[in-house]
């Protein structure tokens, strides 16, 4: 088992004997509670790729399972030498776990998918024959999902609408976990709170090419599910900071600018209320400004030249972090014409 340098990783290491050479591919699935699940899909997994031409391993990311998952690990490690496990101290949630699967992927390939075996492990070939097509990003499709329509059907339904319409991917199901990355995409990425929805969204931002493939969906047989109507809460909170991320993090001193240039346009309204009269005879100058219109105009022109300088603060904070650089290297995809 791996044990990440996270704080949030358990203790418990068991050194296995990898293959040198990393594979074509990287099978990364977060579990929380799935025992009865595990060795179900990891046969499922193995039945697809076994015999075809790519290489792989599978990392299951275990974030704190508290039913007997920890204990079937320790038997298919014994059985596997392609399976590594990942093992979180404490419930971190999805986002995390997808994190912590991609720092310790090797795969030139990373596959995403569900533990509670509704993904179809038969999808991965032509998930990869679409990638390489030309695309970064594969995001599979649940056309017929076999959910509960209350529970799981509508709120993934008003998630993918509002992401599609805010953040304009052009996908329709972000919630799917059975995606195609290429391994640049997804390890250059910093996720947190509950981001994993949003990887596309934020690829777009770096210039992944992305593309969806209708996937089969199966009915839950095993377990319950972890989500429900209270996640539409999370996706409207979260889109906000993914659509600043993505926009304002390029540029950040044109959006200051604009909000500024906004209201020093106010200040000049303010100082002309207060300086001139407007009378039906026509428009004169004052001799006795108004104090209160000249306090707000003043008041306005420090704001106004607040932002401005935190947007300079924001660009220098960013070309010191080498943001930059960072995200032309990606954008790039290391290629030279």
């Amino acid at each position: 088992m791996t044990e990440p340098t996270s704080t949030n990783a358990i203790q418990s290491r068991v050194e296995l004997d990898l293959p040198l050479a990393a594979p074509d591919l990287s099978v990364v699935v977060p579990i929380y509670n799935e025992a009865d699940n595990l060795r179900a899909l990891r046969r499922a997994i193995g039945h697809t790729l076994d015999h075809s031409r790519w290489s792989y391993e599978v990392v299951f990311v275990d974030d704190a399972s508290t039913d007997r998952s920890r204990e079937v690990y320790e038997k298919m490690l014994v059985e596997d030498p392609y399976l590594r496990v990942v093992l979180f101290r404490s419930n971190c949630g999805q986002t995390a776990a997808m994190a912590a699967g991609f720092k310790y992927s090797r795969g030139d390939v990373v596959i995403t998918m569900d533990g509670d075996l509704q993904n179809d492990p038969a999808d991965i070939p032509r998930l990869l024959e679409v990638l390489d097509q030309g695309h970064d990003i594969v995001c599979g499709w649940r056309r017929e999902r076999k959910d509960r329509a209350l529970t799981r059907l509508l709120p993934s339904k008003l998630a993918n609408l509002m992401i599609s319409t805010f953040h304009r991917v052009p996908i329709h199901d972000t919630g799917c976990s059975l995606k195609a990355y290429r391994g640049w995409v997804v390890r250059n990425l910093t996720l947190y709170s509950d981001m994993h929805r949003f990887i596309a969204a934020l690829s777009v931002g770096v210039g992944a090419r992305i593309t969806e493939l209708p996937v089969r969906h199966h009915p839950r047989r095993f377990g319950v599910s972890k989500y429900g109507l209270t996640r539409i809460f999370k996706v409207m909170a979260d889109l906000i900071v993914v659509k600043m991320l993505i926009q304002f993090s390029a540029h950040p001193v044109r959006w200051f600018s604009f909000f500024g240039a906004f209201i020093f346009v106010m200040t000049l309204g303010l100082v002309i209320v207060g300086l001139f009269k407007f009378e039906s005879t026509g428009i004169s100058f004052s001799r006795r400004y108004d104090i209160m219109w000249i306090s707000a105009a003043g008041m306005n022109l420090l704001v106004a030249l607040n932002l401005f300088l935190l947007g300079l603060l924001a660009e220098l904070q960013l070309k010191s972090s080498g943001f930059f650089r960072r995200r032309a290297s990606m954008s790039s995809g290391d290629r030279i014409l």
